[in-house]
């Protein structure tokens, strides 16, 4: 193996894990986002349902006046029925009565519907505000979780930083340079490992001569896959089994 190699192979696992320990971090807004969605959608509950309460309270006085006005009427009509002076006129203010009562009749059926829809308000008040109460709960707790995890993850992404630039300390510039330019073809991944005589990024097999070359660990030489142009390596233990076979 190239004396380089295990080097660019470091190089590589930091950078894949440092890529995704940036993926995850880029997912925290969101998900912080979405506390703060729920506990929106809570408040707006209860605030609907204050909403729909206090409207329902105005709605039952403007009831309760239409109510007083029509009892106030009828005590109208029936004081003026001692008045009368004729049988015509007695009878035009029971009638009048009459017609007033029923109005009174609809009137309180109107007030006692009110009063019954008031009590269901009030329950869906209660229920809003046990319901944001358990939402400020849930996302306190969830809010500390992902706040701790966002931590963790800037002090392991913080770590692999280091660990990047002791790796970039005995990297040679040229194969710096070239690991580079692969990688930013190859979504990050700029070298591959030989499994079964096979590059294992594109599948494509590797001839045999190099295969051999990559094996043995005097070899000083950088092999590319003739396919992606990855930089080819073996597991060390490939390398240790050519050593031992080529042992008299």
């Amino acid at each position: 193996m190239h004396p380089s190699l295990k080097h660019l192979i470091a190089l590589q696992s930091v950078d894949r894990r440092a890529a995704e320990l940036r993926q995850q971090l880029s997912s925290f807004p969101a998900r912080f986002a979405e506390l703060e969605r729920q506990l929106a959608a809570a408040r707006k509950l209860l605030d609907d349902s204050r909403a729909a309460l206090t409207k329902s309270l105005t709605d039952r006085k403007t009831l309760e006046l239409d109510v007083e006005q029509w009892k106030q009427r009828i005590r109208k009509y029936k004081d003026q029925t001692a008045e009368v002076k004729s049988n015509e006129a007695y009878r035009a203010l029971q009638h009048e009565i009459a017609q007033a009562e029923i109005e009174l009749a609809r009137a309180e059926d109107r007030l006692l519907e009110r009063m019954v829809a008031a009590e269901e308000l009030e329950r869906q008040l209660r229920e809003a505000e046990r319901t944001l109460r358990a939402a400020e709960a849930s996302a306190a707790a969830e809010r500390s979780q992902l706040e701790a995890e966002q931590v963790n993850l800037e002090r392991a992404l913080a770590a692999l930083a280091d660990e990047r630039e002791r790796v970039l300390r005995v990297l040679p510039t040229d194969l710096l340079n070239l690991y580079q330019k692969i990688a930013r073809k190859h979504g990050g991944v700029a070298l591959a490992e030989v499994r079964e005589e096979t590059c294992s990024a594109c599948r494509v097999r590797i001839r045999p001569q190099v295969y051999q070359e990559l094996r043995r660990p005097d070899n000083d030489q950088i092999f590319h896959c003739e396919s992606c142009t990855r930089i080819l390596y073996c597991a060390e233990h490939d390398a240790a089994g050519v050593a031992h076979s080529s042992t008299p």
